[in-house]
């Protein structure tokens, strides 16, 4: 995980306006709207990355209610286009605005297009960010 984020932290662009670093109260905000408990590697990753630009691709924030892709909001249109209530879709595919990366309870990483899981998947989270995240 640490060489992971590593890497995610030198790719990181600079943004004009800038992303504020997540606090676990934060994360506690999000699961209480969402009525879901986070995975624990989900919930760190939320808090190391929460501030990081990387890529195309843009994993849900806790941090800014405003912003959008504020992690109920996100998982809200999710659940609403099909995807089970169960999961928790952290990032829109940018290829498909019915297609999301969804964490399960167990903290494995699923690709869903609406109520169709696709035969991606990754172990962690982090796998998911070296794999997808990094290459976008």
């Amino acid at each position: 995980m640490e060489e992971i984020l590593e890497q995610l932290q030198a790719a990181a662009q600079s943004s004009a306006w800038g992303l504020e670093k997540p606090e676990h109260e934060h994360t506690v905000d999000a699961e209480e709207q969402m009525l879901l408990p986070f995975p624990r590697d989900f919930r760190e990753f939320l808090l190391e990355t929460g501030d990081l630009l990387v890529g195309s691709l843009e994993p849900a924030v806790v941090a800014d209610p405003s912003a959008h892709n504020y992690l109920p909001e996100m998982a809200a249109n999710a659940w609403d286009l099909g995807v089970p209530r169960h999961l928790i879709p952290f990032c829109a595919n940018p290829d498909s605005p019915k297609a999301f990366y969804c964490v399960d309870p167990d903290g494995e990483i699923q690709l869903w297009w609406g109520s169709r899981q696709d035969s991606e998947s990754w172990e962690t989270i982090w796998y998911w960010a070296r794999d997808v995240w990094l290459h976008s």
